[in-house]
């Protein structure tokens, strides 16, 4: 969208469109198209939209997000059950909850809520009422059961409809369905929800940061959560429902050595930098600064002041220096409060050569890739390697490298033309044979794939580059390493003799981007069935033939006509062979990286 509106409350949306009549539903996906064309401009908390010659929309967000519905107002004649009101709501992007936000956090020593000082007697009857609290079994309350069933049956809607199907309706009963599930407590299904519609929209819209695995892995990750939710219990149950706020608890006080800065760039509006530090025991932290905004804030966000303590240094500084903190408090994914409470000054860095950042490099690869595939999210890989030459994929050339006599592939972590990554993946290609020490993120694919998100500066082994962030230029190479600009680099790899598992990703992918009508179509899926048989996949084979069969199943009434397809049917079926096809990618990159028998998730 062309409109620069500020994020509006999932239950907001949900609210407005709901009010719209079946008529004016009908023609909500024109009106976003029309809206996003009108001129509009922002005045301070307010962003106006002149609909017509004598209309005009109004956004009110003055905590930089709209929170309620009387905060969008419309002059037309319809107003407030417009179609004008549910058109800018829709067009928007989706604000995260206040619970998503960072909190302040806890002075170190402060108490939690509720856990004062108690008398003798009272901590032995609390002593006594958690035995017996143990002995039973926590389980999911009828509220989050009704919340979790109504997720599942949104969630299927869009995927029996698909991409091009799910429009602003389908959007918003997966918004409402979210709402739902964060009052009933539910906020990790309710923010996959979230993710499902932003990409959905990213999708409709054309945005080039738009990724089909993307839709892919968000939309299985919701319908997968609903469907175990209401049976789960106890430490399962805890997993399943998330945290909406993460709890921070005192650290005492951290000396932390600066490893690299990255920008953060969502397709949820939000943009910033991140920075990587490690203590003496190799304990990675970091530090944020993320909100909403583009390309520019990403890029920008790196030169900000580092909000921990009272520190001047920014982003890209703390990323090559170093930080003495006191009063500190952690996540437990390792982000770094800003309460009150915390002081922090200026220390002293070391290179990637150095002690004691030289161990997280010391680890063996196998180890690295085995806690990467258990702990998901931003697992980081520490890797020496020797430059080989460049391989084409489907998305672009990426780099190929030599690890200990493992060749993996290395590709640039964000496409995006304002960062440069791919500008710098492309210049290290031009010199085969340099030797790199560099931080990846893992990429699981049948073949060693990782992200590039910094290396070691190749002029300079004191010195690291940030590849989202620094732009490499020519005389920054060795010159003995230069090669001209498209000279052919290393040789081809050996042609992959892959198991055909796409066979059944593709058509995952394909649910996921047109709906269950692609699947419907006459055809016969037994020869890839076979096939897949053929390299032991006989399960993968079942999974393809029901999932053919879900799709195309119509039953017929007593007087011969099509009865409504089972959409419930289909996203089992779709679900059942999403899921394993992310286990066998699982199982497939652990053994290319030579990890199979490190542990796993």
């Amino acid at each position: 969208m062309s409109l620069d509106l500020p994020p509006v409350a999932p239950s907001v949306t949900a609210a407005l469109v709901q009010g719209l009549t079946p008529r004016l539903r009908k023609r909500l996906d024109a009106g976003i198209a029309k809206l996003a064309d009108r001129p509009h401009v922002r005045d301070g908390d307010t962003v106006r939209i002149a609909v017509d010659d004598d209309t005009h929309l109004e956004l009110h967000a003055p905590g930089g997000s709209v929170t309620s519905v009387d905060a969008i107002r419309c002059g037309c004649l319809l107003a407030p059950d417009c179609l004008h009101r549910a058109a800018a709501a829709s067009a928007a992007p989706i604000a995260e909850s206040e619970a998503e936000t960072e909190p302040a956090a806890q002075p170190a020593g402060e108490p939690e809520p509720g856990a004062g000082a108690d008398s003798d007697s009272g901590a032995g009857a609390t002593s006594d009422t958690a035995s017996v609290l143990t002995l039973v079994s926590e389980t999911v309350t009828p509220e989050q059961r009704a919340a979790a069933l109504a997720m599942y049956d949104a969630a299927a809607a869009v995927l029996e409809a698909g991409t091009d199907g799910a429009g602003a309706v389908l959007q918003a009963e997966l918004l409402r369905a979210a709402h739902t599930a964060r009052v009933s407590g539910l906020p990790r299904v309710a923010a996959s929800a979230v993710s499902v519609v932003t990409q959905l929209r990213a999708a409709r819209g054309t945005d080039p940061a738009y990724r089909l695995t993307d839709l892919t892995a968000a939309l299985r990750d919701v319908l997968m959560t609903a469907h175990r939710l209401p049976d789960s219990t106890d430490a399962d149950l805890a997993d399943l429902r998330g945290s909406a706020r993460q709890p921070y608890a005192p650290d005492g006080s951290l000396r932390l050595y600066g490893l690299f800065s990255e920008p953060v760039l969502t397709a949820t509006g939000y943009a910033g930098a991140v920075t990587w530090t490690a203590d003496a025991d190799g304990r990675l932290y970091t530090v944020s600064d993320v909100a909403p905004g583009g390309a520019g804030r990403a890029v920008g966000a790196a030169d900000r002041a580092v909000r921990v303590g009272d520190t001047a240094l920014t982003h890209r500084e703390l990323s090559r220096a170093g930080l003495a903190v006191s009063g500190a408090t952690v996540s437990p994914t390792g982000r770094l409060g800003a309460g009150a409470g915390v002081r922090a000054v200026r220390a002293a860095g070391a290179a990637w050569s150095e002690d004691p950042l030289d161990r997280l490099w010391a680890a063996p690869v196998a180890e690295q890739v085995s806690r990467a595939l258990t702990t998901g999210g931003d697992a980081l890989l520490f890797l020496d390697v020797t430059l080989i030459g460049t391989v084409r994929e489907a998305a672009g050339d990426c780099l190929l490298a030599d690890c200990d006599g493992l060749t993996l592939r290395l590709a640039a972590a964000h496409d995006h033309p304002a960062l440069p990554y791919r500008d710098n993946l492309r210049l290290l290609a031009t010199a085969p044979g340099i030797r790199l020490r560099v931080v990846a993120r893992l990429d699981p694919a049948p073949v060693p794939r990782a992200l590039l998100v910094a290396t070691r500066h190749p002029g300079d082994a004191g010195a690291h580059v940030d590849l989202g962030l620094d732009r490499l230029q020519h005389a920054d190479l060795p010159a003995a390493a230069t090669a001209p600009t498209g000279a052919a680099s290393g040789s081809p790899p050996a042609p992959l003799d892959e198991a055909p598992l796409h066979l059944l990703r593709r058509r995952v992918h394909q649910a996921a981007s047109a709906g269950r009508r692609v699947l419907a179509f006459p055809g016969d899926s037994a020869a890839d069935s076979r096939r897949l048989s053929r390299y032991g996949f006989a399960c993968a084979g079942d999974l393809l033939d029901e999932l053919h069969a879900a799709a195309a199943d119509r039953s017929r009434d007593v007087f011969g006509r099509l009865a409504p397809a089972d959409v419930n049917r289909f996203a089992r079926a779709w679900l059942a062979a999403a899921h394993y096809t992310e286990e066998v990618d699982r199982a497939l990159c652990a053994a290319a990286w030579g990890a199979a028998g490190h542990g796993g998730r």
